[in-house]
């Protein structure tokens, strides 16, 4: 068996057929070349591929730096390659997924649940996202090249409910002083383009963004392509059918106490987040599960405990598409219909507000809009074929996620994969081991 396992042409044959399996799925076939370097790595010999080595060495043996060397080669390529097409790490930065996914929770996102998606920009410093370390604006990419987007196939394709890690749509341009805190197209909207683009000590240098390039996010997807979600009265329904009840997700509740107050100790035991209340005394704004309103109901303090839903017609401007007239708010919003490749639709002057940057900035035509035609790349337009698919997303923390409400559609090009299981939990308010929620190791999202 040995003797097999050492010989050049099984060698060959193996890591052959592996290549030759991956370039099938690439569906690129100009990587075929790379069969020529395989047979002569192992076969004919001819070639000092690895030129980092000594080609005869006189013992047999590479000095250490170059072992180091090889090694480090050999860890960034395969790192490289299984981030690429297979599986990443994330972690978890806020709090807009609770109590589904936890701030503190490393998981690992399947990259081919939905198909791998090649890079848009292949030039860049390995395992850094968008800027180098300790930096807000040194770029740890180029974009001297860039590709279009593309994906491979996968083992399926994105459902209601998944839990899915995509670039943030409005992420394309930022505001580096502010980027962890506001979108730029909200601090636009707030302040205004030209004090955002002259006031360099508070909102820093504005920067463009490629697709691959933008802040990663975690939502569930609640609507694919073709729905129609609204939310009536605090519930989200698709198709006109109630979402189905996940037990992670938050609603806010209002709780009146006989005057005793809600402390810390209490919050702890019963796995409420800090920055989910709101209130003093005996009156309190509490964000909270399924399971946790059940606990509360037994508490005898309680007086009395009932959804806090905001009134229909009470506009809330942040929200997309932040026309005022229509007045929706958190608690009723909707309806929108959710994009569909190749699908057609009337195009008029109240709708467009929903599909604007769908036309213009996703799939790149010069939409205007002059008194009460709509213009698309110079001709007027009463109808508009979608390019690609969509989705709708949001967190499971409802009153304190920043999701599609907020800025609206996710394009196909923006996902990135299907969040899998998480390996680690920490939790920054305790130490020592006391940080490790043991429970969620290798926990399975869902």
């Amino acid at each position: 068996m040995e003797n097999i396992f050492n010989n050049k042409w099984f060698k060959l044959a193996l890591v052959g057929g592996l290549f030759l399996l991956w370039v099938i799925w690439l569906s690129n076939y100009w990587w075929l070349i790379g069969l020529v370097v395989i047979f002569d790595t192992y076969i004919t010999k001819r070639v000092h591929w690895a030129f980092w080595k000594k080609k005869n060495p006189p013992d047999g043996r590479q000095t250490k730096v170059v072992e180091w060397v090889d090694a480090l080669i050999f860890a960034v390529v395969a790192a490289t390659f299984i981030k690429l097409f297979f599986i990443e790490a994330y972690t978890i930065p806020t709090s807009s997924m609770e109590k589904s996914m936890m701030v503190g929770d490393y998981l690992f996102v399947s990259k081919t649940a939905y198909g791998p998606k090649m890079p848009n920009t292949p030039i860049s410093f390995p395992f850094v996202h968008n800027t180098m370390p300790h930096t807000r604006s040194l770029q740890s990419y180029s974009t001297l090249i860039q590709y279009p987007y593309r994906r491979i196939s996968g083992t399926g394709k994105i459902k209601n409910d998944d839990v899915v890690v995509f670039n943030f749509p409005e992420g394309d341009t930022v505001s580096v002083n502010l980027q962890e805190s506001s979108s730029y197209y909200e601090l636009v909207r707030i302040h205004g383009r030209e004090r955002i683009w002259s006031d360099k000590r508070t909102f820093g240098e504005i920067m463009y963004r490629p697709v691959d390039k933008r802040e990663n996010y975690i939502k569930r997807c609640i609507a694919i392509p073709g729905d129609s979600v609204k939310i009536v009265n605090g519930q989200v329904y698709v198709n006109d059918k109630r979402q189905k009840e996940i037990p992670g997700i938050q609603l806010k509740y209002l709780i009146k106490t006989d005057g005793e107050s809600i402390n810390a100790n209490l919050l702890e035991k019963l796995d409420i987040s800090t920055p989910g209340i709101e209130g003093s005394g005996s009156e309190y704004l509490l964000s909270l599960t399924a399971e946790q309103s059940r606990k509360m109901d037994g508490l005898k303090f309680i007086q009395s405990k009932e959804r806090f839903i905001l009134p229909k017609g009470k506009n809330d401007p942040a929200l997309f598409p932040h026309d005022p007239s229509l007045g929706w708010n958190l608690d009723n919003y909707g309806s929108v219909w959710v994009p569909k490749k190749g699908v057609t639709i009337a195009l008029t002057m109240a709708n467009l507000p929903l599909y604007k940057r769908i036309i213009d900035v996703y799939e790149g035509n010069d939409l205007q809009a002059k008194g009460d035609l709509i213009y698309i790349n110079g001709s007027p337009a009463s109808t508009y074929t979608f390019k690609m698919d969509y989705y709708w997303m949001m967190g499971d923390n409802r009153y304190n996620s920043a999701d599609s409400r907020y800025w609206g559609f996710v394009p196909e090009d923006h996902v990135v994969g299907k969040a899998s299981f998480v390996w680690l939990s920490l939790d920054k308010n305790k130490s020592f081991l006391s940080k490790i929620r043991w429970n969620r190791f290798f926990m399975g999202v869902e």
